[in-house]
Parts: structure tokens; C-alpha cells; sequence
């Protein structure tokens, strides 16, 4: 049953004649017979007496008529609700942010986006990475913000990018050293994000590279206790710039790892493939705004 030809009969009961629902609808005479006798020939039963140029409805349009009607007018609502929410005057912006950096970076884009629409409602989740590409693979939040996976299941909008850096107490004696290595820090103890955390792995991964397994000393999802402890001297953190450029510079510092060159790289993430909502699109396009 299609609405086209629900519309034909609704329209022509309205209009008591073919040729005035003809006319209404922007359609032949013959457009409209066609339509009534498809729906005719799908129910099994006649939908008009036709006497003359006037039509009645039989007992099978009398029970199809409201119901038609009905119908059509949920369509109708249901068309108006969705062009309010392309209009983005309602809806949802499921998104999932991540402990580092989020309150430097998006706090100021989420205030503008809920006064440019304040009708969309945000649904905000906060974990590490990969749990957070579970969620957007399960599909409880639409987009994440992560370190840019690079694998064909996801796609990719970047947001910022920083290098890594080594965050110690003042007093550490590498502190005044305006680079370091890797090397110079295999014997001490790291204090590292949770191994949910992609920061986690990449450091890890650079150690792997240098021929040594880091001495992880403490492990925590909590960026202030991570800086706490780092400042306390129980061991070196590791940091985008952006989060070392505010640190209380009286009792911790960041100095900047170059060998390697560790590269933190943000990204919005979505599924290869999957269907944005508008509020969706719209948050990716001040994410691509607030880039330029």
C-alpha cells in the first residue's frame, strides 16, 4: 500500500469526483483512476459506486477512508518533524570526548553550538579512546573524538594536533633540558594514562621502539591526579603541549620528547558508511570552522 494512491482516494472522496481530485492533486483523471484501481485491485474489493459523475464510497471505503486519512496525516506530521530537525531546531548531538584535552579544546565549541542551536540536545559520554570507538561501533554516540585511529572502519575529521611531551616535577634534573630522548628516561618510572587510553599505547609503543618496556609506575584515567602525581616527583608523565602550556610552572614542567617525535593527533571519528544526523554534520562543520 502506497501513500500515492492513498492520497488518490482520500482525495477523491474529498472532492466527491475523479476530475476535481484530478485537479487537486496536479494529476490526470486517468493518474487518479489508475491509483484507486491499483489500491482496488491490492485490497480485493471495490472502493466506489460509481453513479455518474459522482462516486460512493462502498462499505470497504467507508472502513479504508479514516484509516487513510489518519494515515496520511501522520505522514504529514512525521515530514514536518523531520524538516524541524534538518532545520536543526531539534534533535540530539550524541558525541563522546575524551579526559585529555577536551575542556581546552571543545568546552568553547560545545557553548557556541548550544547558542547557535539551542534546540539540540547534547548527549555527552567521556572515556578513553577505545572505549569510546566501541561506543560509535555499537552506534550509542554517532561521533568520538580519539587520536585518528587510521584504519578503513572509521572515518576521520582532524581537530588538533601537538607533540608529546615529558612532564616531571620542577626539581627533576632533566627538568632545564629543552629536549629529551626516550633513552634518558628508561630508568625512570612513568606514570601513564589507563591502557584505554591511545596516549598509553603510543608511548609504550615508542619504548617498545627503543629497545626497552617503561617502568610504569602508576596508571589512571584523571588528568589532575596524573599532574599531581608527576608534580609530587613519584615519576614522568607524558602530555600533549596543550595541557603542559597551563601547568603551575612553580612544580612541574614539560619538556619536549623528540626522539622519537611522538605526534598526539585528535580526531572526530564516525563509522565508514554510517548515516550522520544533521546535528551531526553541523557539530562537524564547526569542528572544520574552528580548525581554519
Amino acid at each position: 500500500m502506497e501513500f500515492r494512491t492513498l492520497r488518490a482516494f482520500v482525495e477523491v472522496v474529498r472532492q466527491g469526483s475523479f476530475s476535481q481530485a484530478a485537479r487537486t492533486i496536479f494529476a490526470t483523471q486517468s493518474t487518479v483512476s489508475k491509483a484507486v484501481k491499483q489500491l482496488e485491485d491490492e485490497l480485493g474489493a471495490p472502493l466506489f459506486d460509481r453513479i455518474g459523475p459522482r462516486v460512493k464510497l462502498t462499505t470497504f471505503g467507508e472502513a479504508l477512508y479514516p484509516r487513510a486519512a489518519r494515515l496520511l496525516a501522520e505522514r504529514s506530521d512525521l515530514l514536518v518533524e523531520l524538516d524541524e530537525i534538518r532545520g536543526l531546531q531539534r534533535g540530539s548531538l550524541r558525541i563522546g570526548l575524551p579526559p585529555v584535552g577536551s575542556a581546552r579544546i571543545f568546552a568553547p565549541m560545545l557553548a557556541r553550538y548550544r547558542r547557535t542551536y539551542p534546540g539540540i540536545a547534547i548527549e555527552l559520554r567521556e572515556h578513553g579512546g577505545d572505549q569510546l570507538l566501541d561506543m560509535v561501533r555499537t552506534g550509542e554516540i554517532e561521533l568520538a573524538a580519539t587520536v585518528d585511529p587510521n584504519a578503513p572502519e572509521w572515518h576521520s575529521q582532524e581537530v588538533w594536533r601537538d607533540p608529546v611531551m615529558a612532564v616531571m616535577a620542577r626539581d627533576h634534573p632533566l627538568a632545564k633540558a629543552g629536549s629529551l630522548s626516550l633513552d634518558a628516561l628508561r630508568d625512570e618510572p612513568f606514570i601513564l594514562f589507563s591502557d584505554s587510553f591511545v596516549l598509553h599505547r603510543m608511548v609504550v609503543d615508542a619504548c617498545h621502539r627503543h629497545g626497552f618496556k617503561p617502568n610504569i609506575a602508576v596508571q589512571s584515567s584523571e588528568v589532575e591526579f596524573i599532574l599531581e602525581l608527576a608534580a609530587s616527583g613519584i615519576g614522568i608523565a607524558f602530555l600533549p603541549r596543550l595541557l603542559v602550556d597551563q601547568l603551575n610552572a612553580e612544580r612541574i614542567c614539560g619538556v619536549l620528547v623528540t626522539e622519537p617525535y611522538i605526534e598526539w593527533r585528535l580526531a572526530m571519528v564516525w563509522r565508514n558508511g554510517a548515516f550522520l544526523s544533521h546535528a551531526a554534520r553541523a557539530w562537524l562543520q564547526m569542528v572544520a570552522d574552528q580548525a581554519d
